[in-house]
């Protein structure tokens, strides 16, 4: 290679617009998609890049690939998958503590190796706070080892995080301005980093088992309080109002007292739990009305603590079966649950008693209890005329609770998915998604086209709705990594990446080993992360090491690839997403993160470089 490149015009300019981009991206000062608009803009304006070439970022096959993973997370899920492990969860837990994290941590880091990081985040989110709500620990002890296993498990394949996905791009980019001589650098396949990814997962959870947990049950004793959403979870609505407990399926057997009752009357015997759905003929209903008939083989629904619920099936001569066989759709909490809603001054329900409103014939809402000026009414609440500022407990499905809102009789305080969720959907999105996985995994299609696939196939099965796929894309993610790719290639392109490194070589000492500077790449990729995110950093640093490798003789795919998974090297700020999605949830202060944090990305670094030296 030759050292001797003589700065350029050209190359200044790319330097330049790289260092403004740091200093921007640095203090915040102007949103990050429109630095990167501006840098976009600077590149076509000055010819860095070709016209016709300037808007390509938008078409290349790495932002196809995020926006696909970004829709088919939201396909799993609106199908409740994630609720679904989370129950399985518990279950396998036991409820031993240490278990569960470790169940939780893994699981989602392997989901992270075929979704959006951020994306797997937000799905986990609700996972975390109905296992703190469920086990007694403080979220801030649940998230940040799932956000850390999410991070490692994104390092699996290659479209597992957004570095990953563009670098396939920025190597093929790369062969046209190679040296004479030089090989050709290929793509890599989609599991290409799975033993690299596997050993960094394995190592997040073998440190939090054996130390992290410690820290961060240390810090809860420093004074740390819990920040579960109290709303979002059954511990809240078991000490605000006395409502707890699991949910169980009734069977009505031939000799049952309820045969021929009507489900209010039911409702209405001493002791009885809550009774919120009911079966019959066929038909589920979720707050089926009052005058509903009960019926030899009819199936309820009842929400208690199990021994209740056990005394009232004994009572009433019916068989309680702790599978949800009948119900296990209308319960799912993606799905329908338990919610609050404020009476505003201007509704139409005050004056009006729960009777006379036919809550559960018209709305779909079983009206739990109602919070009076901080005394819980729970006794004969139909027939109780409501007032301004009453507050309702209601159990709904969510489609109801949203449509109810929308008249403004009463405004819903609870936080609830918003979307329309389709349980039914479940099995075929499954299998939409192991299909896609396999096409990717075959390599006869690009993996962008086989993601793509799959959003059809979500899109075509019912699964999504297309103003849904259209909603699940975050836009300023697409937006800032379509306007930065065309940066990395006037670094490239224009032998700034070339210039520098071959300036680099002339300062080092004789001799310095190549694994030093890999490593020292993996550093200042990590440090450019904190500064200029995870997809700016590798849109910078891969063609530098790419010419770094070919000056000292080094892999030139090692070293983009090292840059690659170092770019989600960042457990320590928000400048990592899916860091910045848990630390407010949490109450994380900077300390715990930098204490915590750093110890696991120094661990990162050194098995990085290690397995790729193996690998490769």
């Amino acid at each position: 290679m030759d050292t001797g490149l003589v700065l350029t015009t050209d190359m200044k300019i790319v330097l330049a617009l790289v260092g403004l981009t740091m200093v921007l991206f640095l203090f915040q000062r102007v949103r990050a998609d429109l630095v990167a608009l501006v840098v976009l803009v600077m590149l076509g304006l000055t010819g860095l890049v070709a016209p016709e070439d300037v808007f390509n970022g938008f078409s290349s096959n790495a932002v196809i690939s995020v926006i696909a993973t970004m829709i088919l997370g939201t396909g799993l899920d609106r199908t409740g998958a994630l609720n679904r492990l989370a129950g399985w969860l518990l279950r396998r837990s036991k409820g031993v503590e240490d278990r569960m994290l470790l169940l939780t941590s893994a699981i989602a880091g392997l989901n992270s190796s075929l979704m959006q990081n951020p994306s797997v985040m937000a799905l986990y989110m609700p996972v975390a706070s109905r296992l703190a709500s469920r086990s007694g620990l403080r979220l801030a002890q649940l998230l940040l080892p799932i956000a850390v296993a999410i991070v490692m498990g994104g390092t699996l394949t290659m479209v597992g995080n957004s570095p990953l996905i563009l670098l396939n791009d920025l190597l093929t980019a790369a062969n046209a301005n190679l040296p004479s001589g030089s090989a050709t650098l290929e793509s890599l396949n989609m599991f290409a980093p799975m033993p690299i990814g596997l050993v960094l997962l394995a190592s997040s959870l073998a440190y939090f088992h054996f130390r992290g947990n410690r820290e961060l049950r240390e810090e809860d004793g420093d004074g740390g309080e819990s920040n579960v959403t109290p709303a979002r979870t059954q511990s809240y609505f078991a000490s605000a109002y006395g409502i707890e407990g699991d949910v169980f399926e009734l069977v009505v057997g031939a000799d049952s007292p309820l045969v021929g009752m009507t489900f209010g009357e039911a409702e209405a015997i001493h002791d009885a739990p809550v009774l919120l759905a009911l079966k019959t003929d066929n038909e589920s209903r979720l707050a089926p009305p009052p005058d509903a008939r009960i019926w030899v083989g009819s199936v309820i629904g009842a929400m208690g603590p199990r021994q209740q619920v056990a005394d009232f099936a004994q009572n009433q001569f019916l068989r309680m079966s702790t599978r949800l066989r009948n119900f296990g759709d209308l319960f799912n909490p993606s799905r329908a649950g338990i919610a609050e809603a404020v009476v505003p001054p201007t509704s139409k329900f005050i004056g009006k008693t729960p009777g006379d409103l036919e809550l559960r014939r018209k709305y779909g809402l079983r009206l739990l209890a109602i919070n009076r000026d901080k005394t819980v009414l729970r006794d004969n609440i139909r027939n109780t005329a409501l007032r301004a500022g009453d507050m309702l407990v209601v159990h709904s499905i969510w489609q109801d609770l949203a449509r109810t809102a929308k008249s403004l009789d009463f405004v819903v305080v609870t936080d609830y998915p918003k979307g329309e969720q389709r349980p039914h959907k479940f099995k075929v999105a499954m299998a939409i998604f192991a299909v896609t996985m396999l096409i990717a995994l075959s390599a006869r299609v690009p993996t962008s086209i086989a993601l793509m696939a799959g959003v059809a196939g979500m899109l075509v099965f019912g699964v999504l709705k297309m103003d849904e796929a259209y909603g699940a894309i975050n836009w300023k993610t697409v937006f800032l990594m379509a306007c930065l790719i065309p940066l990395g290639w006037a670094m490239d392109g224009s032998g700034a990446a070339a210039w520098v490194a071959g300036h680099t070589i002339e300062r080092l000492p004789e001799g310095v080993p190549i694994w030093l500077l890999e490593v020292a790449v993996a550093l200042l990729t990590a440090a450019f992360s904190l500064v200029i995110s995870h997809v700016g950093a590798t849109i910078v640093v891969v063609p530098l090491a790419i010419n770094l490798a070919l000056a000292v003789g080094g892999n030139p795919t090692a070293f983009a690839l090292i840059v690659a998974l170092s770019a989600s090297n960042n457990f320590m700020t928000q400048s990592n997403p899916v860091m910045s999605m848990i630390t407010g949830p949490a109450g994380y202060k900077a300390r715990e993160l930098w204490k915590i944090g750093l110890p696991i990305s120094l661990m990162y670094t050194v098995i990085v470089v290690v397995m790729v030296n193996l690998l490769f």
